[in-house]
């Protein structure tokens, strides 16, 4: 071992090194662990999306905002350390939107918000209790006023009592008419939450929140959870349905509707139009869509006799879909020939006959 002089600098020197060793070592486990937190919360977030927090008007996590007025057959429990047992049962707002309060009588609350409610409740009993702390609570919605419009037997604005789910208030609208579409639009206010649909969107001025559901899917149970609850103030869209067209050498030329299917297929329209002339030139048939971005249509060449004979696929039609079966022209000549031949003959055989 080596001896050190008093007032040596080389002992501190070492000691004032390690310790710089040691410093740096904890730093980079400190770096190192903070990046892997980060990262973490980062792939945290990318593996599990969620609607946009910092939206303008609001989350969208469904829950019911305190905007919501009271309205007439709500139910409100009114509580509070002043109040006995029998004063905090819950209460119901009269048909004129007034509610009886211990104490105070009947107070008008149809308009006013829960908290709203409270504020005013409280001050009209401060005349009798000293600092009263009165908490309103919303325990039952019957005043939901939601709107449907479109392919139903009843449309118009319905008063709804309790939760209703969508297929519910479509019944509640008479059901849908033979003519709706397969889609069902609705439209929330975000003071309710967004419309919880994968598909959800907002409109461009960031109040609404829409989504759409397949009608046909709900009804058949492939999607239950898409009968979604719906929220006051709703609107339910239920658009008509879409056409497919049957144009040239068929027997029945006309419009054909789509009804519940986003699609029908070139036999399943060829079917409805009750078939084919026999003049048809089934092997340069076209299918004129229009295009995404603009008011033009696009043709889609189709040999129709490949897929009667079951070479080739059965395509399928889209909404507002012309299919265009054209006419043979040698067919057409040969038919006239044929009829002029037979009618020249029956003359003969009657010009014959004695």
């Amino acid at each position: 071992m080596k001896s050190v002089t008093p007032g040596s600098s080389i002992p501190l020197a070492q000691e004032a090194g390690c310790v710089f060793s040691a410093v740096k070592s904890i730093v980079r486990i400190v770096s190192v662990g903070l990046a892997v937190f980060f990262f973490a919360i980062d792939a945290a977030g990318q593996g599990n999306p969620r609607p946009p927090t910092d939206h303008p008007r609001g989350k969208c996590d469904g829950q019911m905002r305190s905007t919501y007025l009271l309205g007439p057959d709500d139910e409100v429990e009114i509580s509070g350390p002043e109040l006995d047992e029998q004063a905090t049962k819950p209460s119901r707002l009269d048909g004129n939107g007034n509610l009886q309060v211990p104490l105070v009588g009947r107070v008008h609350a149809a308009g006013l918000t829960v908290q709203e409610c409270e504020q005013e409740l409280n001050k009209l009993l401060s005349a009798y209790i000293r600092h009263p702390e009165i908490a309103v609570n919303l325990k039952e919605l019957r005043s939901q006023p939601v709107s449907i419009v479109g392919a139903v037997n009843s449309p118009g604005v319905h008063q709804v009592q309790g939760q209703k789910t969508l297929l519910e208030m479509i019944s509640m609208a008479g059901g849908i008419r033979p003519d709706a579409g397969y889609r069902v639009r609705i439209t929330r206010r975000l003071e309710w939450g967004c419309v919880p649909l994968p598909n959800a969107t907002f409109d461009a001025a960031g109040n609404l929140s829409i989504g759409e559901v397949n009608l046909k899917d709900i009804l058949e149970a492939k999607r239950p959870e898409e009968n979604i609850p719906i929220s006051p103030h709703d609107v339910i869209s239920v658009p008509k349905a879409e056409m497919v067209y049957v144009i040239g050498d068929v027997k029945r030329s006309g419009g054909f509707v789509l009804g519940q299917h986003e699609s029908m297929s070139v036999l399943q329209a060829l079917s409805l139009a009750e078939g084919l002339n026999g003049t048809a030139d089934t092997r340069h048939a076209r299918i004129l869509r229009l295009n995404t971005n603009a008011d033009q249509r696009m043709e889609i060449a189709l040999n129709v006799k490949n897929i009667l004979n079951g070479k080739s696929r059965d395509v399928p039609l889209l909404g507002d879909d012309i299919l265009f079966i054209p006419g043979s022209i040698g067919k057409k000549t040969t038919l006239r020939a044929i009829e002029a031949a037979i009618q020249t003959g029956s003359g003969l055989a009657i010009w014959r006959m004695p």
